[in-house]
């Protein structure tokens, strides 16, 4: 309980520190540097809270329950502070694809993200280090390092994400279909069964093997997703209503 209650407390913490930087940084920011302070600010939260809560997940012996309506709550509060900003590298990817934003301002966005998710692992162990709880020092003890491998192979993995990446990228095309207030809870839900149902743990591989299972899996997922509704549906009911409407002159 101690354990829950510390991580609770640096969870808590984290976001209300991002929060005041990011009203600071709509205030005295202008244009564009507002949009990478955005990015930068909430995948630090994103990327912070991340670390604390799996560390607490895989440390602690707290119930399937517990972790699960945690996470859940904790996603309501990122989607809910976050202000439109997507902590995704497909995001700017997408958008300078779709020729909504240039390749210079993607690839700062980009940066901005990386920039943060470095940044958020620095301070994750800096935190750590002042033992703030016995999950913490023992943590320290290991060195900071996660031991359990990934659930399967690479391949498993990489397809594991990139279905993830599918299915979430599907509700966001879609949410527009719900109620606002329903939106955000729809998301964090999904998100929630996700997580349950296709984690895998952290270590054991290179870095370039995690670059091809985390990178590339989420975008192959995103971008088959957007071929799909965007593109493959379209023109097959294109297709199909054509044709109906043809044997419907061809019997009158």
């Amino acid at each position: 309980m101690a354990a829950l209650l510390v991580s609770l407390a640096v969870v808590g913490a984290v976001v209300l520190l991002c929060e005041l930087s990011r009203r600071a940084a709509a205030r005295y920011l202008p244009g564009a540097y507002w949009i990478y302070a955005l990015e930068f600010v909430c995948t630090l939260q994103l990327c912070w809270c991340a670390n604390e809560l799996k560390l607490l997940g895989e440390r602690s012996e707290l119930p399937l329950s517990v972790r699960l309506t945690l996470l859940y709550v904790v996603t309501v509060v990122h989607l809910v502070s976050f202000r439109g900003a997507s902590c995704s590298f497909i995001w700017p990817l997408e958008r300078a694809c779709r020729r909504k934003l240039r390749f210079k301002a993607a690839a700062g966005v980009a940066s901005c993200q990386l920039a943060a998710a470095l940044a958020a692992q620095a301070l994750a162990v800096l935190a750590w280090s002042q033992g703030w709880s016995d999950i913490h020092v023992r943590h320290q003890r290991f060195g900071y390092k996660c031991f359990d491998p990934l659930g399967g192979t690479l391949l498993e993995a990489a397809a594991v994400e990139l279905i993830c990446s599918f299915i979430v990228q599907a509700v966001v095309l879609h949410l527009h279909k719900l109620e606002p207030l329903l939106r955000v809870h729809a998301l964090s839900a999904v998100i929630t069964v996700l997580v349950y149902a296709g984690e895998f743990p952290c270590s054991g591989h290179s870095y370039l093997e995690y670059m091809f299972v985390y990178w590339l899996g989420p975008m192959l997922g995103a971008i088959s997703c957007n071929l799909l509704f965007e593109i493959i549906l379209p023109f097959l009911c294109g297709r199909s209503s054509i044709t109906g409407e043809t044997k419907k002159q061809k019997s009158q």
